[in-house]
């Protein structure tokens, strides 16, 4: 059940319209058997495993908290992360491991072939099993109780608005407002509202559109001229950032109608001036957790230079391999933190000149670049796709299919007509205009009009209707 489908808009007024009239203490029951109904839209066999490691992660806390010493706490974490990581590891990374094994076994000559299992990838796991297992560490360095309402817990793994592509909630905030059952005032719905139309509006007017042009000319890249190249990486940029940043704001939208508030997951990143800021806007959930539960366990910057720019190479290449089993991603993780490592290693140097608008905006356009070469890597194929769309671009390739691409001229203009929208929109971001909270001081007379224009933009504009197939999110395959 997609977010930019009829079935979702159907569920979720259902959802909120019993919600509302439940007594209290039946709403987190009721919430929980919704979460399990949307995610069983899916799968129904992968709810089953999503329940197992809600219980796991549920009983390992309880353990740790009744433990006598902090050697029993350290077991049952390990175990519990033993566990978790192994369920990901089969779904996510054993086809991936295997035929890399075979590869080396090839080169030295055995004959032995391990065996390939070819399994779904069950929708969100990568996010509800970091999202369990932040949990789990937050009980075991003592900075929350464990939960013992099992209906409370299972609640907060797999809450539906952000189960399948986030964002990763940490226990301190989703769990927490669980408990308390959220907050149910009118200006949720008039919040709520505003921000499902402008994730519709970066997901159906943006991102879709972008995705029409971006896959004819990554699907026949060795067809298509330099230009096109060169347009194509910058749209899959852009498609990229809406499509993700589009399911982050509805997600957040859904659960503000509810009464939950869920963190800010994007903070226009593109306006970055390093790939080290780039990464405290881009997918704030997954950069915080990386931060918090693998880099400061294995030192963070306490240990000398050397072990911190060592750490910091870690947890990007783990990035990327979180992002898939590609060798794509894990260079595209490997170029993130090389650069995290540059910038850190220069700052002394630069520093004296960081306040120069010049100089901003230069390091601005470096960020850029490096992001959208960057994100051609993470949207080929393999390795050998992604060198041979680089040099397309690089050495002015020649073009045979240009002239027969499906992209109107009108949708081209819209295109960019909406793009500058969401660049105004997020040099107010970047500048710490809450648009949200302005917005909502506003009277009626001025507020429903911004609706209702939103709402007119999503129905001429969008792309959906007969002949379409609602297209999945990105993040769905992480």
């Amino acid at each position: 059940m997609l977010f930019n489908s009829a079935g979702y808009l159907v569920f979720f007024t259902i959802v909120c319209l019993v919600y509302f009239i439940l007594p209290k203490k039946v709403k987190r029951a009721f919430l929980l058997l919704a979460s399990y109904f949307f995610y069983s839209c899916w799968n129904l066999k992968y709810s089953l495993l999503m329940l197992f490691s809600t219980v796991a992660t549920y009983l390992t806390a309880i353990a740790m908290d009744l433990a006598g010493t902090k050697k029993k706490k350290k077991l049952y974490l390990g175990l519990c992360f033993f566990v978790n990581l192994a369920i990901l590891f089969v779904f996510k990374y054993y086809g991936f491991t295997v035929n890399f094994l075979n590869k080396i076994l090839g080169l030295v000559g055995a004959s032995v072939n391990l065996p390939v299992i070819n399994v779904l990838l069950p929708v969100g796991i990568s996010f509800y099993t970091f999202q369990a297992l932040g949990y789990i560490v937050d009980v075991y360095r003592g900075e929350i109780k464990a939960e013992r309402n099992f209906i409370n817990y299972a609640l907060f793994v797999s809450f539906f608005p952000q189960l399948v592509a986030g964002p990763i909630e940490r226990s301190k905030n989703l769990l927490t407002q669980i408990d308390n059952l959220g907050h149910r005032r009118y200006e949720n719905l008039s919040k709520g509202l505003l921000y499902i139309l402008w994730g519709f509006f970066l997901k159906l007017v943006i991102a879709d559109r972008a995705a029409i042009f971006v896959n004819q000319v990554y699907d026949s890249y060795q067809g298509y001229s330099y230009i096109f190249l060169c347009y194509a990486a910058l749209l899959f940029a852009v498609q990229i950032y809406c499509d993700f940043y589009s399911y982050s704001i509805i997600a957040k939208g859904s659960a503000k109608i509810l009464g939950y508030d869920l963190m800010d997951n994007f903070k226009a990143p593109y306006l970055s001036k390093s790939i080290t800021e780039f990464w405290r806007r881009w997918h704030i959930s997954l950069s915080t957790w990386f931060k918090d539960y693998l880099y400061i366990p294995l030192g963070g910057n306490r240990k000398g230079t050397f072990r911190k720019h060592l750490n910091v190479l870690i947890v990007f290449l783990v990035s990327g391999l979180w992002h898939g089993a590609n060798y794509t991603f894990v260079l595209w993780g490997l170029i993130h933190g090389i650069f995290n490592i540059l910038e850190d290693s220069f700052k002394g140097i630069t520093k004296n000149i960081s306040n120069n608008l010049i100089y901003k905006n230069i390091r601005r356009l470096i960020t850029f670049v490096v992001a959208v070469i960057s994100f051609v890597i993470f949207r080929s194929k393999n390795i050998g796709a992604a060198k041979a769309f680089i040099l397309g671009m690089l050495k002015r390739q020649a073009g045979t299919l240009d002239a027969s691409i499906a992209f109107p001229y009108e949708d081209t203009v819209i295109l960019l007509i909406a793009i500058a929208m969401l660049v105004v929109i997020d040099i107010l971001i970047y500048n710490k205009v809450n648009m949200v909270e302005r917005i909502e001081k506003r009277s009626l007379i001025i507020r429903w009009p911004i609706y209702i224009f939103l709402l007119v933009v999503i129905l001429i504009f969008g792309i959906y209707g007969p002949g379409y197939s609602e297209a999945q999110f990105i993040y769905f395959q992480f």
